[in-house]
């Protein structure tokens, strides 16, 4: 997100995570700086894919970020790192059929969460969702959230998921009036028809 107005609304929202892409080939790049307004509800989370770990680090200490999600091939020694400089970790894994979830042990050490994304040409983003059947196959016991495509006509099935690790969405692109700017109304009917 990047229109102060558009994060203000959906701050009202009260998300457990506020996501800001600091992946300058992202058409959804927010900067260097963060609006500065109330996030007291929300964890505020930097997305980067393969940064340079003292750039991230100034990054998410300047903009006093909670959580910091990885969407790249960043190693568990990386995420080892950015866990003890304090902060929360979300690994992301692009999902397809030929994905082994037996990859996500080494992350689980030094994670706090994984999400499980699309695989597309992009890292993130790609407005598609995977074969959701296909997290029968992650038996760690280590939470998660799905990621990819999600929208309003796909809370039917997150509601029938009954994967003990699944703790929430991430919503972007199928939320979205144009990159980076959310439709709060829409947003807004997801909110209260899940957590109802």
């Amino acid at each position: 997100m990047r229109d102060r107005q558009n994060i203000k609304d959906l701050l009202s929202l009260q998300p457990d995570y506020t996501g800001f892409i600091f992946y300058k080939k992202s058409v959804r790049y927010i900067g260097e700086r963060l609006p500065d307004l109330s996030y007291s509800h929300t964890k505020k989370t930097g997305v980067f894919v393969n940064e340079d770990l003292d750039n991230l680090l100034t990054t998410a200490k300047q903009n006093k970020l909670c959580a910091i999600q990885l969407h790249g091939q960043e190693s568990p020694q990386y995420c080892k790192m950015v866990q003890q400089a304090g902060f929360e970790v979300i690994k992301a894994f692009a999902v397809d059929q030929n994905f082994d979830f037996n990859i996500c042990k080494i992350y689980k050490p030094v994670t706090n969460l994984f999400l499980f994304d699309t695989k597309g040409h992009l890292p993130g983003g790609n407005g598609d969702t995977f074969n959701w059947k296909l997290l029968s196959n992650y038996q760690l016991n280590h939470p998660f959230l799905l990621s990819g495509g999600i929208n309003l006509k796909h809370i039917p099935a997150i509601k029938a998921l009954s994967h003990p690790q699944l703790i929430g969405v991430d919503l972007n692109s199928g939320f979205e009036i144009a990159p980076a700017y959310k439709n709060i109304n829409q947003l807004k009917i997801f909110f209260n028809d899940l957590r109802s």
